[in-house]
């Protein structure tokens, strides 16, 4: 019975990492296109916490290298920002997990506010720095999409169960 229980996850994870890369490079109108999260690190972060033996570091920077390859970046700025990410969630899973729903979601938004602060520094030294305050918005709209990532998350892990 665990087998099939790690066997689901493994679905659900793979499935959470590949809608997070579709989300990442669908097309939106420009008006919506700057408030757009970062889905892929909202699932990393999810899955570090629900699941941090399967969903590791190791995980984390192979889904930030495949955001790479998938947005053409500089191969190695998502990951090494997904990393980071990913060892902050390591680090304090056992102090998330038992937090109110909007209390992680500050955390997760102290996260993914470094993770862009990262990627900000790795494109002004590559010479692609973006200085408008657009670039910050998309930290708001993963906060706030926290709850709700975790609770379709939860919800679709209990059913695969």
């Amino acid at each position: 019975m665990r087998r099939a229980e790690n066997r689901t996850n493994w679905w659900l994870i793979l499935a959470s990492v590949v809608a997070g890369l579709v989300l990442a490079i669908m097309p939106l109108p420009d008006v919506v296109d700057p408030f757009r999260p970062d889905w892929l690190l909202l699932f990393v972060i999810y899955w570090s916490l629900r699941t941090p033996r399967s969903a590791g570091l190791a995980f984390a920077t192979v889904c930030g290298l495949a955001l790479d390859v998938v947005k053409g970046t500089i191969l190695g700025q998502y990951a090494l920002g997904f990393l980071f990410a990913g060892f902050v969630t390591h680090r304090l899973q056992l102090r998330m997990r038992i937090f109110p729903i909007w209390h992680q979601a500050f955390t997760v938004l102290m996260m993914l506010g470094l993770f862009q602060f990262l990627t900000f520094w790795i494109d002004g030294i590559t010479g692609n720095a973006v200085t408008t305050w657009r670039r910050w918005l998309p930290i708001l709209t993963g906060a706030l999409l926290w709850p709700a990532v975790v609770a379709v998350m939860d919800g679709l892990s209990r059913t695969r169960r």
